[in-house]
């Protein structure tokens, strides 16, 4: 079956067998491997992109499910030239450890900041409670969040 995507603000396609993740149309087909694919069970977060307005764990959803559809991955919220403000409050507040689940926080805290301008705390963190890392504590990614919040 071929899909029809709009990835990243690009007409895209694609050829998928009914067992593809969209997960894994985007690493593999697409070349997009800022998305990350680590629990495959949807339980960590860090494969997290913007399907049609809502942030949901790649690896779940069926690419056949996904024909029509628009997605945004952590490629498509900023370039090295000109980070998203969520990406450059990260590096400046040392929010990024091993780095597997920095693109599935970043599109986390990027969708939550485009939705909510002004969120509280406890928004915060229940807009990243579907992110698991093993490597930073959160306290720098929550002050890199709160700096992206001011900064935008």
């Amino acid at each position: 079956m071929i899909v029809q995507l709009t990835v990243n603000g690009e007409d895209r396609h694609a050829e998928v067998a009914g067992w593809e993740s969209l997960l894994w149309v985007l690493r593999e087909q697409l070349g997009l491997t800022g998305t990350k694919g680590a629990c495959e069970q949807g339980e960590c977060g860090s494969c997290s992109v913007i399907l049609d307005g809502e942030v949901v764990c790649s690896c779940l959803v069926m690419a056949a499910d996904a024909d029509g559809a628009d997605v945004t991955t952590v490629e498509g919220l900023g370039t090295p030239e000109d980070l998203h403000p969520v990406q450059e409050a990260f590096v400046a507040e040392g929010a990024v450890q091993c780095g597997y689940c920095t693109p599935g926080l970043v599109v986390a805290a990027a969708h939550l900041l485009e939705t909510n301008r002004r969120p509280e705390p406890d928004q915060i963190r229940e807009a990243l409670s579907g992110n698991l890392c093993r490597c930073t504590g959160y306290g720098a990614v929550l002050r890199a969040i709160e700096a992206a919040r001011e900064a935008m």
